[in-house]
Parts: C-alpha cells; sequence; structure tokens
C-alpha cells in the first residue's frame, strides 16, 4: 500500500546529504556516487507509485493513501508493510548500489594502474 514511501524518503535523505556534504570528503568513492544511490531509489520509488495508483492504493484525492480511509486495521497493515517491505527494498536497492560503487571504483583504479604502466 505504501512500502513505495521508505524508498522515497531514503531517496530525499541522501539527495539532500549528497548536497550538503562538503568536496573534500567527495574522496571516499562512496561519498562521491551518493547520487547513484538517490537516483536509484527515487526511480524505483516512482515505478511503485505508478503500479499502486494502477491497482488502487493511492489516488489523487485525500487521502491520498486509501487504507487511511478503510480503518485502523488497514492503517496497521499499511505501517506493516512499510516496516518490512519497504525497509527490504531500500536495504537491497542500497546493497545492489554499494556493489556498483565497488566494482566501479575497482575497475576505475585498474585502468589507472594500466596507464601507468605504459
Amino acid at each position: 500500500m505504501a512500502c513505495f514511501t521508505v524508498p522515497l524518503a531514503t531517496a530525499a535523505v541522501t539527495t539532500a546529504a549528497s548536497a550538503a556534504l562538503p568536496a573534500a570528503t567527495r574522496r571516499n568513492p562512496f561519498i562521491a556516487r551518493l547520487p547513484w544511490l538517490g537516483k536509484m531509489l527515487f526511480g524505483g520509488s516512482f515505478l511503485l507509485a505508478i503500479e499502486h495508483v494502477y491497482h488502487g492504493e493511492v489516488t489523487f484525492t485525500p487521502p491520498f493513501l486509501t487504507a487511511l480511509a478503510e480503518g485502523p486495521e488497514a492503517v496497521r497493515n499499511m505501517l506493516h508493510e512499510m516496516a518490512t517491505r519497504g525497509v527490504a527494498m531500500t536495504a537491497l536497492v542500497t546493497v545492489a548500489w554499494a556493489g556498483l560503487v565497488a566494482v566501479s571504483t575497482y575497475v576505475a583504479r585498474r585502468k589507472e594502474a594500466a596507464s601507468w604502466a605504459r
């Protein structure tokens, strides 16, 4: 119902953090590529939001999340879904991003070492 809100909030935080961090900390490859994480999370959240709109779980009129209009049991289920599925999806995307950063850093360093050998 609202699982897309967890990665969306995380994307907003990572975007704000990457803009607020000083340039000196950007030597760390994970900090330098923090915008990648924000883009991945925003993209996934957008696609999930479209899917939820298609299935009628999110509307364009208040209350936007239909579970809020269905009562306390539906809200409890929505919060449980956010805590389980939303957090799991965010963690999985973050692990995938960390893997991408690690591989891209390895490849860049390998290219740099090869250029020094010539």
